[in-house]
């Protein structure tokens, strides 16, 4: 089933644009792949990038809309990403770079096609776990940059992932988010003995 990306805030899409175009910005950018691809550059698979709020009550799973990820290709290939962030002002380019999370992103959405149930791709972020999913939300009509995950949403943790949970498994969002809340949850300090 295909995926249903939701589209970009042309904002979001006009900030990376620029960038792309800015050679101090892709100079200043770090990423060697990005320097060094021959043709042209286009930003694509918008994907919303949400927070897990880790303060949010047990039980509960709510998220907040951080901003937006662009695979950034060159060719057939993707070379880089780019990332905008949501500022009280609107959007604004954050930053490019590349590393394993591009080629991880890819591949679950290539999973992710293969399923017979369609959904609407985003991002999630935990970042105590210093972990990122691909998040199938299966209401393909909703406002990508709002909500939080549906106890059957599929969560696909993307590599590399924390220790014990094993990258492009899909999981249903029931089961996998008390396991992430649980192990977000900071350790009570243990008093001094006496």
């Amino acid at each position: 089933m295909p995926l249903h990306v939701p589209p970009a805030p042309a904002p979001a899409l006009r900030t990376v644009v620029t960038a792309l175009a800015s050679p101090t910005a892709v100079h200043e950018a770090r990423t060697p792949s990005l320097l060094r691809a021959q043709g042209p550059l286009a930003a694509e698979l918008p994907l919303p990038v949400h927070v897990l709020d880790e303060t949010a009550p047990a039980g509960t799973s709510a998220t907040r809309l951080a901003g937006w990820r662009f695979l950034i290709r060159c060719g057939e290939r993707s070379v880089a990403a780019a990332e905008t962030r949501l500022t009280p002002d609107g959007y604004a380019f954050s930053h490019f770079f590349e590393g394993p999370y591009i080629a991880s992103t890819e591949l679950a959405l290539r999973q992710a096609e293969a399923l017979q149930q369609p959904y609407q791709p985003r991002l999630l972020s935990i970042p105590r776990l210093y972990m990122l999913t691909l998040w199938l939300h299966g209401d393909c009509a909703a406002d990508g940059t709002t909500g939080h995950p549906a106890a059957t949403d599929l969560l696909v943790p993307l590599a590399p992932a924390p220790p014990g949970i094993a990258p492009h498994r899909p999981h249903r969002a029931a089961e996998l988010l008390p396991v992430l809340a649980h192990r977000a949850t900071p350790a009570p300090l243990l008093g001094s003995p006496a």
